[in-house]
């Protein structure tokens, strides 16, 4: 895997050392000789990659760092020393960088960080595209309906989408309560977050609060690890309860709780967990 890679040092050999190795490996290499040069660089070039001292007169690597993270959060980074401690190494992390590297530094490690950065813009490209292709197929002008009933319920759907409102929707089976479900959410100003979905009257009363709640490790015979249920997963998203009427009792008290409250326990624990989640 090939990209841009921006090398920023203000030793001339050290910096076409590195650019030449980066170019045989078949990046297309920028290169600048201090940190405020990288910056107008990156301003008027798309990079995918940026490599820099760590030690620079003016914008030092750290400032770098900071500043091309504030312009395009994905961009990866790796800054280099050779008076590398770990309190900056430490920093440069927190800030966001790949890793940290110690003068003479080795090119095949820096072509594996260079590697793993491209790896990860991958998939959160992936992960986008995948977002705004779903958005579209689920789309409220998408679902086509000329009757008067169809209608009003397209209009209230759209209302709802721009809303925090809990949303109940009524119907037989194979009318498209999912489809409708889907749709609100991507209309609404949590698309971006997960949409998650459970059948209600698919899972036994027992299995169904800890598919919605989770539970603690030991909670249950066979309960071997920590399991993070479907509410936590939807957090800052939408989660869609089909067949809410199959709820049973005991587990209606704790969906009215998170309702009401947006906080619930999982099973087998006595600690309360907050939750940002649309229910529909």
């Amino acid at each position: 895997m090939t990209g841009t890679v921006l090398v920023v040092d203000d030793e001339e050999n050290q910096r076409d050392m590195v650019a030449g190795f980066l170019r045989k490996k078949g990046h297309r290499v920028l290169t600048a000789a201090d940190g405020d040069r990288a910056l107008g660089v990156f301003r008027e070039t798309s990079c995918d990659v940026v490599v820099a001292d760590y030690r620079m007169k003016g914008t030092d690597g750290l400032g770098v760092l900071k500043a091309v993270k504030a312009i395009n959060p994905t961009v990866g980074v790796v800054l280099f020393s050779a008076y590398g401690t770990v309190e900056t190494a430490v920093e440069a992390m927190k800030e966001g960088a790949e890793d940290f590297l110690v003068k003479p530094i080795s090119l095949e490690q820096l072509e594996t960080l260079i590697q793993r950065a491209l790896s990860h813009q991958a998939v959160v490209r992936e992960n986008r595209e995948l977002r705004e292709r779903l958005a579209e197929r689920y789309r409220l002008d998408r679902i086509i309906g000329e009757s008067g009933t169809i209608q009003e319920a397209m209009n209230l759907a759209a209302r709802a989408a721009a809303s925090k409102a809990t949303v109940l929707i009524r119907g037989e089976s194979g009318t498209g309560k999912g489809l409708l479900a889907n749709a609100i959410h991507a209309a609404s100003d949590r698309a971006q977050g997960p949409f998650v979905e459970i059948n209600c009257a698919a899972l036994s009363p027992g299995v169904l609060e800890s598919e919605l709640f989770g539970h603690e490790k030991g909670a249950f015979t066979g309960a071997d690890r920590l399991r993070i249920g479907r509410f936590e997963q939807a957090h800052k998203g939408t989660i869609f309860i089909d067949e809410v009427g199959d709820v049973p009792l005991p587990v209606q008290v704790k969906l009215l709780k998170v309702i009401q409250e947006e906080s619930f326990e999982r099973v087998g624990g006595n600690e309360t967990h907050g939750v940002d989640v649309r229910i529909i």
